[in-house]
């Protein structure tokens, strides 16, 4: 009895891995290697920037964005769409213009060009290019949950206030002032005050309003 228990064990769990792999949604391969540049991406960048980096909501998303791929749970991505969607297009955009015309059309990607910063660690924050394709593409595959952008917005509401009393000379999610400068037209509690509001009304909820549009026109054509 022993022995054909032991023999069973293996086979049962052949099977559900097998009935797993069948109903795979997202690519094993896709799981794997995202998780693996996780892997590789966190130790690196917590010895360049350190632990608060990780507050950043694009460094957040790799987390996430982890989870999401190995949970295949359409609200992870219809989560971090909404906050990373616009943000990390603007930068790739930024990124570009850089590129062909030595102008940072926007802002935000002079870093990438710090020759004081080596060049393993800004070839790793090519992740802000990836992520915007890999969260539509997620969501196409999953379907989008209309709680994203609520989630979104609590977790700015939790992440910023952080961001603006540890460490603030850092600006991190530019909890003090837009582009890592402090703001000094306000008081920083009134400009705090309205970053929390402003943002989920001019980016969160409009990339949700985006994403529930651009999901039915991809339902209406299958």
């Amino acid at each position: 009895m022993a022995l054909a228990e032991w023999a069973f064990g293996p086979l049962l769990f052949q099977t559900f891995v097998r009935i797993q792999y069948r109903f795979m949604r997202i690519p094993l391969w896709l799981k794997v290697l995202w998780t693996l540049w996780v892997l590789i991406w966190a130790p690196l960048y917590w010895r360049q920037y350190g632990l608060q980096n990780f507050l950043f909501f694009c460094d957040l998303g790799n987390l996430f964005m982890a989870a999401a791929l190995w949970l295949e749970r359409p609200l992870l991505f219809s989560w971090q769409g909404s906050g990373l969607l616009i943000f990390q297009t603007l930068f790739t955009f930024d990124l570009a213009g850089a590129l062909l015309t030595r102008r940072h059309l926007i802002g935000g990607t002079e870093y990438m060009f710090d020759p004081h910063i080596s060049l393993a660690i800004r070839l790793l924050s090519l992740f802000h290019v990836a992520t915007p394709p890999l969260l539509l593409w997620g969501i196409w595959r999953l379907g989008y949950d209309r709680r994203g952008w609520k989630y979104q917005t609590l977790t700015a509401w939790i992440v910023v206030p952080i961001n603006y009393f540890w460490r603030p000379q850092f600006d991190v999610n530019w909890a003090r002032g837009p582009f890592f400068h402090e703001q000094h037209v306000v008081p920083g509690l009134v400009y705090l005050f309205g970053y929390l509001m402003i943002v989920p009304a001019a980016v969160y909820f409009p990339t949700h309003k985006f994403l529930v549009w651009l999901t039915r026109r991809w339902q209406a054509k299958h």
